[in-house]
This record gives structure tokens, C-alpha cells and sequence, in this order.
């Protein structure tokens, strides 16, 4: 199974730092930059719904199945 997370697209779309999305969302940078290097083994529904209202997003537009 390959679901990615694309975190580093969606922020660059929106011109925001891992330090602004970890404010906004109450995740620590360390577990930030774990999804945004493709590192992580799973998510939460309560961090992907946090990542989602931050930054204007569906859930579709930051998970990818390869």
C-alpha cells in the first residue's frame, strides 16, 4: 500500500511555512515535518481534519494513492 501525504504541495500552494502550520494546528513541528518528508505510517482523522481547515483544503487534496 502507497497512500502519500502531500503536505509540502499544499503548503506551497499556499505560501506557508511548517512553522505557521504548526501554529494553526496545534501539531509539533517534528510530527509536521514527519508527514511533509513522507515519513509517516499513519494519520490521524482528527490531524487530517485540523490540516484540512487550515489550509483550505479536502482531505483528497493532501493524500495521494500510488
Amino acid at each position: 500500500m502507497a497512500i502519500k501525504v502531500k503536505l509540502n504541495v499544499m503548503m506551497a500552494e499556499r505560501d506557508m511555512s511548517l512553522n505557521e502550520l504548526s501554529e494553526k494546528v496545534g501539531i509539533t513541528l517534528s510530527n509536521l515535518s514527519i508527514l511533509k518528508n513522507g515519513k509517516g505510517k499513519a494519520i490521524r482523522f482528527t490531524t487530517l481534519d485540523a490540516l484540512c481547515k487550515a489550509l483550505d483544503c479536502q482531505p483528497g487534496d493532501l493524500l495521494k494513492f500510488e
